[in-house]
């Protein structure tokens, strides 16, 4: 969808209710205080989130929850120790999710992964939490918490760990899963083992040292397993000393229950779901000591939560008490004296204490709040190159009667010093807004906004980031941070650093804003990540080249191995004005031979070397996000013969498959609503349907009867897989009764065993040997069938190490004149990675008629 700017191609656009995300301005982010995210919208705080931000600064204390995705955390007890507690609260993901399945677009692996990074710093903004990460890659579900800590690297991901610790400080930590394995997920069951582990080595100088030059060791009072039972009520463990919380306590200040906030901020999780109705009443929830000194009646037992801990801090401590006794909501302004005294005193502080550094931030805001501060920096286009200019406007307005002056304003690239002058103490009269504008240019050498953990090829199981300081933040810092630099009359100094963002009017969603990004010069695209050659016809390959600069000059051209021919070799691109772009045609040949290759475009400019595109990502609950994937392409050359030509496609959650099919010569219509109802569908030599469809398609449900009639009139149906839930608990899939389960196989290497090797359907078109399950990626399959009616065949089957074989992985029936298929396998993931023989076998599934 062509949206205010043409630069980046969006991914998906998808239309949500708008976020409920409380979002603040300057350094603070909902009525909690947890740092605001470089990408996140401003908002001003209202009375009642300054009175709770000014109970929360006289509460010194911390608490981490781990556990292993997006997803996982206790959003109610996140909210409870953020509000109730008023403690600082982080909740520590091993995992950006990006193994898991999307339901909202098509978005995998990386691009699914800066998703849900997105929509837990969404969920955070509402429960008030802050939000942490490790390098560990989400490879998919697995049932070992061994495999899982043998991909991750067991010593690298607890470094991780240890890392947020130490630089978090928290009192006490607590899992969201034992170390025992009820909580299924291999991976679950490994954050848990990470977090006992960690627990004792953050304490240790002896382990992980090179950690020390940025941080101090640190041990938490204690580590808590917040007991749970999936599907159910939470239940103590039998016979085991526990401290009981109550998740359904009413806020009367908020007026919501912590399980009400919790619905809010985990109905943030979007791509996956999980949207929740909000509970209303009372709900324990159970604690249990597990290392450290054992709580006997509260959670932080023993733990100082005052002021007195720190050295120098009762002074501090005091005079936020009395700021916050002589708050009147209609006069915030009238506690900024005794704030700026508090200030004062906290500077006299330790600057490099975690828990002090985090106060003052939430001081500054609750300052800024007090004052009705609203502190912006905007930039007049989104996006600047290296070496480029920005045109920032600084924008501050006093809603206050009390007396401030704007000093200067700043980035770390500077600005003329006719600015600084002109800015230097300027008054800030009440309610005027007082503007600057001032041109920024980045160093050459300013690198692409690439998610920081995105910039190098990940591992095996682990992310690589260049800068360890950077490890467990969960975004990339601001392109260009402005500093604002405030004082008071008798000299008080305050310094505010806030994004500079892109502000725009949508005319339905109204005023928008997304962050500030730096551009390569010049970007290269490729329509396909995949390029299927099912014979040795050559293919004619689009290359898209776009500037973000004015007179480009460039020789375009691709890098193919031995064997490969591209026609033209290069060809010289000239573009004359920014935003200018063009598209041009190679024609690729392949070998005769089966193989794999890789593509890769280049496109050159004097010293510079554009090897990326940029591409964004937008839904209306996460802010707008960038990505610059390398401009690559699977060449894989495979004999694929197919039977029939015209595929109707059936689209779930969203997949990539049937670009997939029209890679191997089949024309593909997708098929709305209204089409299934109302089409003829024995146009159709096969109809697919996609991954989680039933699951998200009521009228898909509606029309079953009549796609049964299809296949029983000479139809071939292919249904991929859904999952367990209630709406499909009586709902018969096929022509023939058969049960969903959740049993899958993870290990993408697991054997498989053709049950039925003579079946024309192994057969024809297509002769299928074990070779077609070889390079798989990720898993084999989810969602097999365990019970099935005796008409329905199984062809092959599956197992994971350990197991039994699982044969319902893919059922296949006549019906009448046609073929039914119901599929597990995990095409959705092997086709869009180009493997050879998923294509040959989805083939011969959607040939199973012919």
């Amino acid at each position: 969808m062509k949206t205010h700017d043409s630069r980046p191609r969006r991914r998906r656009r998808a239309a949500h209710a708008p976020t409920l995300a409380l979002l603040l301005v300057g350094a603070c982010l909902s009525l909690l205080c947890a740092p605001r995210a470089a990408s996140a919208q401003p908002r001003q705080m209202n009375g009642a989130e300054i009175e709770a931000a000014l109970r929360k600064l006289t509460v010194v204390g911390s608490a981490l929850y781990v556990a292993a995705h997006p997803d996982d955390e206790n959003t109610a007890m996140l909210a409870y120790l953020s509000n109730e507690r008023a403690v600082r609260t982080a909740y520590l993901s091993v995992t950006r999710g990006d193994g898991g399945q999307n339901l909202i677009g098509s978005e995998k692996g990386a691009a699914l992964g800066l998703v849900r990074t997105q929509e837990l710093l969404a969920a955070r903004r509402i429960d008030g939490a802050e939000q942490f990460f490790t390098r560990a890659l989400d490879f998919g579900f697995t049932k070992s918490p061994e495999e899982t800590l043998r991909i991750w690297g067991h010593d690298a991901v607890l470094a991780d760990v240890v890392w947020v610790i130490r630089r978090f400080r928290p009192d006490i930590i607590i899992t969201r899963f034992p170390t025992t394995g009820e909580g299924g997920h291999g991976q679950h069951t490994a954050s848990a083992i990470l977090a006992a582990e960690a627990f004792d080595a953050a304490g240790d100088p002896a382990r992980f040292p090179e950690q020390l030059r940025h941080v101090s060791v640190w041990r938490p009072k204690r580590l808590m397993w917040n007991a749970f039972s999936f599907g159910a009520t939470p239940r103590p463990p039998e016979g085991r000393k526990v401290v009981t919380v109550d998740l359904g306590t009413y806020n009367a200040l908020l007026g919501r229950s912590y399980n009400e906030i919790a619905a809010a901020s985990r109905s943030m999780h979007k791509s996956q779901g999980f949207g929740s109705a909000e509970r209303r009443g009372s709900a324990p929830n159970f604690l249990e000591t597990q290392k450290g000194e054992v709580a006997e009646r509260d959670m932080f037992d023993g733990v100082d939560l005052t002021w007195s801990r720190i050295a120098g801090g009762e002074r501090v401590g005091r005079l936020l008490e009395e700021a916050r006794g002589a708050f009147r909501p209609a006069e915030p302004h009238a506690i900024l004296p005794t704030l700026l005294a508090a200030h004062a005193e906290m500077s006299k502080l330790p600057a490099d204490d975690p828990l002090i550094a985090a106060k003052r931030r939430e001081l500054l805001n609750v300052i800024a709040a007090s004052a009705g501060l609203w502190i912006e920096a905007t930039a007049a286009e989104p996006y600047v190159t290296p070496g480029g200019e920005a045109r920032i406007t600084a924008t501050l307005v006093n809603r206050s009667g009390f007396p401030l002056r704007l000093e200067s304003v700043r980035t770390p690239y500077g600005a003329p010093a006719a600015t600084a002058e002109t800015a230097a103490l300027i008054e800030l009269k009440t309610n005027q807004p007082t503007q600057n504008a001032f041109t920024v240019r980045l160093p050459e050498a300013a690198e692409p906004s690439q998610p920081y953990w995105l910039r190098e090829e990940p591992g095996a199981g682990l992310f690589r980031v260049a800068d360890p300081t950077l490890i467990g933040t969960p975004e990339n810092p601001p392109a260009v941070p402005v500093l604002f630099t405030l004082s008071t009359p008798d000299g008080h100094r305050l310094i505010y650093e806030t994004p500079t963002l892109y502000r725009w009017t949508d005319r339905v969603r109204g005023e928008q804003y997304r962050p500030l990004v730096v551009v390569p010069r010049a970007a290269v695209e490729l329509e396909e990540r995949v390029l299927i050659f099912p014979d040795a016809a050559p293919k004619r390959v689009s290359v898209r080249a776009r500037t973000n600069v004015s007179n480009f000059n460039g020789t375009l051209r691709l890098r193919l191995p031995a064997g490969w021919r591209a026609a033209p070799e290069s060809v010289a691109v000239t573009l004359k004005d920014r935003n200018d772009e063009t598209t041009v045609p190679f024609t690729i040949t392949p070998p005769a031979n089966a193989g794999n290759a890789a593509l890769a475009v280049e496109l050159v400019e004097g010293n510079h070397l554009h090897v990326r595109g940029v591409e964004t990502i937008d839904y209306q609950h996460i802010p707008i996000q960038t990505l610059f994937p390398m401009a690559e392409a699977r060449l894989v050359r495979v004999d694929v013969q197919r039977r029939g030509n015209h595929i109707g496609y059936v689209m779930g959650s969203g997949d990539e498959i049937p670009e997939a099919l029209r890679q191997v010569g089949y024309r593909v219509t997708l098929l709305s609503d209204e089409e299934l109802a109302e089409a003829d569908l024995k146009m159709f030599d096969a109809i697919v349907v996609g991954v989680r469809a039933y699951n998200t398609r009521t009228a898909l449900r509606r029309q079953q009867p009549r796609l049964l009639d299809y296949v029983r009139e000479g139809g071939t149906l292919v249904i991929q897989y859904n999952t367990v839930e209630q709406s499909l608990a009586n709902f018969q899939l096929g022509p023939y009764p058969f049960k969903l389960s959740q049993e899958r196989v993870t290990v993408e290497e697991a054997p498989v065993t053709l049950l039925a090797p003579q079946d024309a359907l192994l057969n024809t078109p297509n002769r299928i040997t074990a070779a077609d399950f070889e390079g798989w990626v990720q898993e084999r399959g989810l969602y097999f069938a365990s019970e099935w009616d005796a008409r329905y065949q199984t062809l092959w089957a599956s197992r994971d190490p350990g197991e039994t074989d699982k044969p319902g992985g893919t059922l296949v029936a006549r019906y009448g004149k046609g073929t039914y298929v119901y599929t597990g396998y995990a095409w959705f993931r092997q086709l869009p990675a180009g493997v050879p023989g998923a294509y040959r076998l989805f083939v011969n599934l959607i040939s199973a008629g012919k």
